[in-house]
């Protein structure tokens, strides 16, 4: 053993020493061929040199590449006081003497002559000229071979960094365009999250818990001979916490965990896809039992052939084909669990969505006022809260809401406590929260006309005063005419979280949203553009009614929804055109009949519906306590209501100060329950 430690120590041959070598012995070679140790020659003009060649001083003139002349002087003049300081005195012995002057001339032509002729006419028989062409035989040498070094080293570098697979920026992504962008998450440091984090979501955590028991206990199931599930797909509006789900699985499980997007796998070339999604449960079978998270998946996991008009290849039909291999092909994947989150599951391809691949569909729903409340006890951890707030209060304030909403809501409340330099959050602060993400940023400072003004208020007295009148209508919270968002005015309400609608209760939400162009038909004989958020609303509830749910007794129990989302890219209209002109009138009908129905209840409340929008021009905020100054108690409401939901402000001479206090989330009757947290009805737009 201690052998092989000292074999392991000895010091390890880099390739990048030998290149040093190899280099500064080029270097060498090159100096010594060029006169390395040798005594430079001193330099001297031309005047200077013909002076001394006409006193017999020069032995002998070699002419060097025709352009340099290098000067060796005779013993005689060495040892004079002029050139004594020129005797050579070399570092290392040399084949050749060294030269003791050296100058560079013009035209060699008559610098030649001149020399010949001062020969001559000094008689200085032994004073030689000879010519000499010199080559720098290693730095030629160094200079061919260089560029085929030079391509050498970078070929040699790409292998080793393809080898290696390894290596980040441009380059490694370069070489690595193939591999997965699989983030791996260390299941004993990473991953923090548990099921304690994730509040609410009880059926949905009973699902994954059990593919949880799968990883740690595997044994339990495969020896009464069941397998363990392939896949496991959540499914759910966005918001809902499919995300924190996977997370808390991983978490719990100690396992890997590969977190993905499915954007991830689509490239600009050809068959990365497919082998990305190869690398994946490659490194995945190698980390067994592992969880492979893929975010988005329709993003890859689009029904085939829908986009594929041209006939040409499509990418991502090659990337879902290898991942409807690996997760269920003749390759076994071992302990390999894949989870996949989307909030479009009726656009992913059958073969993606049958047993055997995802064997399991979660379904994560928007969560109900138990589960909002337990949210929000998360959420309001790390918030200095006040000690009288009531969470009970706040989950009743916000149907509809997802967790991420809810998380929005806590983090508003504390800025905007922060904004006023409190000590704590309270109730105002959640509910002036709620208004801002709801209804938008308050601005009182817009500029609005008094003709305008009152315009508003009796559009918006208009709605209140029919929500109150109708039985089935949303309980009103609150009316403002202070501009907010993209509104002018605004009408909050508290819906009922109901699963199922009836037919009178869309007609009665119909009616009170009409109720503001209603309002103004009935005070000043005219209508205005203020209602188009109205309309928009009213005309998608009265198409579902005649289209979708079936509720028109001229259409008859027909729908032309498609809950699959193949019709998604079809041309063709499922029914005729004299079903179409049915369907026309019937819509037009239902809106039509709605808003005479709220004409009829203004005009017998006429003098009530003036004095409720002076109110509203006065305090420009009220609240259900002036509704029931003027019209009386509501018939409707339930006698065994909790009071804090009746009355949901304080002092509303404080709110009228504040601005907003309350809540908007009314339900929209098209979706049952799915899209009751919606924008704040802003009734006339600026």
């Amino acid at each position: 053993m201690s052998n092989e430690k000292n074999q392991n120590k000895k010091p390890r041959v880099s390739a990048y020493w030998i290149y040093a070598i190899i280099i500064m012995g080029f270097f060498s070679i090159n100096f010594l061929g060029s006169g390395f140790g040798q005594q430079p020659a001193a330099q001297v003009t031309p005047s200077q040199f013909f002076d001394y060649l006409k006193n017999g001083e020069v032995a002998r003139v070699v002419i060097v590449n025709n352009r340099e002349a290098k000067v060796y002087l005779t013993p005689e003049a060495l040892e004079t006081e002029t050139h004594k300081k020129t005797k050579p005195r070399n570092l290392l012995p040399t084949l050749s003497p060294s030269p003791n002057y050296k100058f560079e001339f013009g035209d060699l032509a008559l610098f030649q002559e001149k020399i010949t002729k001062t020969i001559e006419e000094n008689n200085l028989a032994d004073t030689k000229l000879t010519f000499e062409t010199e080559h720098n035989v290693w730095g030629d040498l160094l200079m061919t071979l260089l560029p085929f070094a030079l391509i050498i080293g970078v070929w040699i570098f790409i292998m080793r960094r393809m080898a290696s697979g390894g290596g980040g920026g441009a380059g490694g992504q370069l070489f690595n365009i193939g591999k997965s962008k699989a983030r791996l998450f260390d299941e004993k440091t990473d991953i923090k999250t548990s099921f304690k984090d994730v509040a609410g979501l009880e059926g949905a955590k009973e699902e994954v818990q059990e593919i949880v028991d799968f990883l740690k206990n595997p044994d339990k199931y495969t020896s009464l001979g069941g397998k363990i599930p392939k896949g496991a797909l959540l499914v759910g509006p966005p918001g809902t916490g499919k995300t924190l789900l996977a997370k808390a699985v991983a978490g719990e499980a100690k396992v890997p965990f590969f977190s993905l997007s499915g954007s991830d796998f689509v490239e600009m070339f050809v068959g990365v896809g497919a082998s990305r999604v190869r690398d994946l449960f490659k490194q995945a079978k190698e980390k067994s039992p592992a969880i492979i998270f893929i975010d988005e998946i329709d993003a890859i996991g689009r029904a085939r052939g829908k986009n594929n008009f041209s006939g040409s290849n499509d990418e991502r039909e090659n990337t879902l084909n290898q991942l409807l291999t690996e997760m269920d092909g003749f390759g076994t994947n071992t302990n390999v669990i894949v989870l996949a989150a989307t909030n479009r599951a009726d656009v992913l391809d059958k073969a993606l969505m049958r047993a055997g691949r995802f064997d399991r569909q979660i379904f994560v729903d928007l969560p109900d006022i138990r589960e909002r409340k337990e949210i929000f006890e998360v959420h309001l951890r790390p918030i200095k809260k006040a000690d009288d707030l009531d969470v009970d209060f706040l989950a009743r304030q916000t149907p509809g809401f997802s967790g991420a909403d809810i998380a929005n809501v806590c983090n508003e409340a504390a800025l905007i406590a922060a904004r006023q330099n409190k000590k704590s959050v309270n109730r105002q602060d959640f509910l002036d929260a709620v208004d801002r993400i709801v209804g938008g940023l308050e601005k009182k400072n817009k500029i609005i006309t008094p003709a305008e003004k009152r315009a508003v208020a009796f559009h918006e007295a208009g709605h209140a005063t029919i929500s109150w009148m109708l039985e089935h209508a949303a309980p009103l919270v609150k009316v403002t005419i202070v501009p907010r968002g993209r509104s002018l005015g605004a009408a909050w309400y508290l819906p009922e979280e109901r699963l199922i609608v009836r037919t009178e209760q869309m007609l009665d939400e119909m009616c009170a949203a009409l109720g503001g162009r209603a309002a103004e038909q009935v005070i000043f004989g005219k209508i205005s553009t203020g209602a188009l958020s109205d309309l928009e609303k009213v005309t998608k509830q009265a198409r579902a009614m005649v289209t979708i749910y079936g509720l028109s007794d001229k259409v008859g129990n027909l729908t032309f929804y498609d809950s699959t989302g193949q019709s998604e890219y079809g041309f063709t209209k499922p029914y005729s055109e004299q079903t179409a002109q049915v369907i026309d009138d019937e819509i037009s009908k239902i809106i039509e009949e709605q808003y005479d129905r709220a004409v009829d209840i203004l005009e017998k409340n006429k003098d009530k519906l003036t004095e409720l929008a002076e109110v509203l021009l006065d305090k420009e905020v009220i609240f259900k306590d002036n509704l029931e100054k003027i019209f009386g108690k509501r018939p409707f409401d339930k006698e065994d209501e909790p009071a804090e939901e009746k009355n949901t402000t304080p002092d509303p001479s404080l709110a009228s100060e504040n601005g907003l206090d309350a809540t908007d989330s009314k339900t929209d009757a098209s979706d049952t329950n799915t899209d009751q947290k919606e924008e704040v009805k802003d009734d006339l737009l600026s």
